[in-house]
């Protein structure tokens, strides 16, 4: 068996699935164990290849009670928690980045500017498991039972200094259903109160409020059918990465250089305070650069974003 640690969110799955594709590959005939959240089972399944779910919330002692895996693998994290947590399993191989704390010396270096996809890719090079870091596409969702064709706005994200003001992102919904967009706003249950803040101020009716009314599969759903996404950096925008719909993705305080959409894809604009030039290094900057990014400037990201829809016709951006 191959026990694969990665107990985090929709972001930290999605930019996992390069790593984790490269690695059913490479153990074709072994048991691909998957620790995650039980409430990320649904984008489990569109991930494909994983023949297990072990779930666990965060770190802590594994309900594990089988063998001990034949290699486990942290696609977690640097440890050392993470790496004694899979240590505990007594797998014959670790692939982790070091960590002399965890006892843990063969891995590579980490390095806090990699952008996350590169990251564990790099990790699986060191020991000979050649990754793809374009390999993003998620399976096409079975889920019927969602609107197609509506643009998608997403205000929440549980890092109060990622979010975009509230009253510009019911500018922007305001706007975007003046030019013809069906605008539904989404987010979780905790943030189903700011979602109705901003279809109230949008003019929207009620039952363009989806957030804390979709699983996480049922929003994978909805992104791959949607004209437009338009987010912070949150979960949403990895699954319009993972299917290709167009999107705008609004920065600060972390850098897009570690979480934002590849590079070379068209119908993803990426925005920042400064013009698409982060200022602030690979650390955290401040709460306020969110709300330095005008309306004007995600309205022109908007126009780009579908123009590129147009001239590339069926082409996969």
């Amino acid at each position: 068996m191959i026990l694969v640690l990665r107990a985090l969110g929709v972001g930290d799955l999605a930019t996992g699935v390069p790593a984790l594709r490269a690695l059913r590959t490479a153990y074709p005939e072994q048991e691909l164990a998957l620790v995650a959240p039980a409430w990320l089972d649904p984008l489990v399944d569109l991930v494909g290849g994983i023949d297990r779910r072990i779930h666990a919330d965060g770190l802590g002692p594994l309900p594990w009670t089988g063998p001990a895996p034949q290699i486990a693998v942290n696609l977690h994290g640097r440890g050392p928690q993470s790496h004694r947590t899979l240590a505990a399993t007594r797998p014959r191989r670790m692939l982790a980045f070091a960590n002399p704390d965890a006892g843990h010396h063969d891995g590579p270096v980490w390095d806090d500017d990699e952008h996350e996809v590169h990251r564990w890719c790099r990790l699986l090079a060191r020991y000979g498991i050649p990754a793809d870091p374009g390999d993003l596409a998620l399976l096409p969702p079975s889920s019927s039972d969602v609107p197609a064709g509506v643009t998608v706005v997403h205000p929440g994200s549980k890092i109060r200094a990622k979010r975009w003001p509230t009253d510009r992102f019911a500018a922007l919904a305001r706007e975007l259903t003046g030019r013809g967009h069906r605008v539904v706003v989404t987010g979780s249950a905790d943030e189903r109160d700011l979602a109705g803040r901003v279809a109230a101020r949008a003019g929207l009716a009620a039952s363009a409020v989806l957030a804390g009314r979709t699983d996480v599969g049922e929003l994978a759903a909805l992104v791959a059918r949607a004209r437009l996404v338009v987010s912070g950096d949150t979960g949403v925008a990895h699954l319009a990465t993972g299917y290709g719909t167009p999107s705008v993705v609004l920065f600060g305080p972390v850098p897009p250089g570690r979480w934002g959409p590849p590079s070379g894809r068209s119908r993803h604009r990426v925005l920042t305070a400064n013009d698409g030039e982060w200022t602030g290094g690979a650390g955290v900057g401040t709460p306020s650069t969110m709300a330095a990014i005008p309306l004007g400037r995600v309205l022109a990201a908007v126009d780009e974003a579908e123009q590129a829809v147009r001239t590339s016709g069926a082409v996969a951006a």
